[in-house]
């Protein structure tokens, strides 16, 4: 497996109480600190990536945004298609089109906008119409597609058709379930396997998490570090990076995302390794 340079994004909503300006000032920093990307996550609880990314393209000059990931039951697929493709057209070249087929806790999300979310088949089948409408759209452009893929289908689908793969799984699950994961992307990609970029999501920078990011995760942190988990990282700014090369080398992931509650604590770990 080719070893892939490093890229590091900041995961990051626009919270329902912000304004443009505010908004700006937040992903400026976020470019400041030499993150590549801001990942936005989709949610009802939270702005919209469609509308809130415009504004982050717009209020800096090097950020890449994606939305992290489209939730397919949130949106119909022509609708989520055109907005992915309108922001695509908008952003100049710094714009990777996340998709997944949402969480457990959509369930509810998808009946506050008046959708279903359906069963895992169903979701599956939205997700790969929305890619094809907007691959159909975007045309020559070839905007970059991240998929999130746990199922055994999801991969096999992210592996034909994916630019970069998150590899969905739990707090728990250990590394070598994720590289087995990775492989199986791999094998269906084909001959296109070493184009491709694996990414993860940190949520927990050090010792201690908040008690919102236990409850989401579901996992406390002593359950995390006797598990060797990989959504968080700890030690000091040397310790993380080594670990991260250990990630590359062992799974395969390359592009990492950070919880935006750990911006600045992580800052000195992308400095160290981005591009690398």
């Amino acid at each position: 497996m080719p070893e892939k340079a490093f890229r590091f994004a900041a995961t990051m909503p626009a919270q329902q109480d912000a304004t443009a300006d505010s908004w700006a000032q937040q992903v400026r920093r976020v470019e400041e600190l030499g993150y590549a990307s801001l990942f936005h996550p989709d949610g009802v609880a939270m702005m919209s990536p469609f509308t809130s990314l415009p504004v982050a393209v717009a209020a800096t000059s090097t950020l890449t945004v994606a939305p992290f990931v489209t939730a397919a039951p949130l949106r119909d697929p022509r609708l989520a298609a055109w907005e992915a493709h309108s922001l695509a057209s908008l952003a100049d070249g710094r714009f990777e089109f996340g998709i997944g087929t949402g969480h457990p806790g959509m369930r509810e999300q998808a009946a506050v906008v008046g959708g279903t979310y359906g069963t895992g088949p169903e979701r599956l089948a939205r997700m790969r119409e929305t890619v094809e409408r907007f691959r159909a759209l975007d045309g020559d452009r070839r905007t970059p597609v991240m998929i999130a893929a746990g199922g055994p289908q999801a991969l096999a689908y992210a592996g034909a058709e994916a630019d970069i793969v998150v590899l969905a799984h739990g707090p728990l699950t250990s590394r070598e379930e994720v590289a087995a994961k990775v492989r199986t992307v791999r094998d269906a990609a084909g001959d296109r396997a070493d184009e491709l970029e694996f990414a993860s999501n940190i949520m927990v920078v050090g010792d201690d998490a908040p008690p919102r990011v236990t409850d989401f995760v579901g996992a406390d942190m002593t359950a995390m570090i006797e598990h060797d988990s990989l959504v968080i990282i700890r030690g000091t700014d040397g310790q993380m990076a080594d670990e991260l090369q250990r990630r590359r080398d062992e799974v395969g992931l390359n592009y990492v995302g950070v919880s935006g509650l750990f911006l600045e604590r992580f800052a000195p770990v992308v400095e160290r390794l981005a591009g690398k």
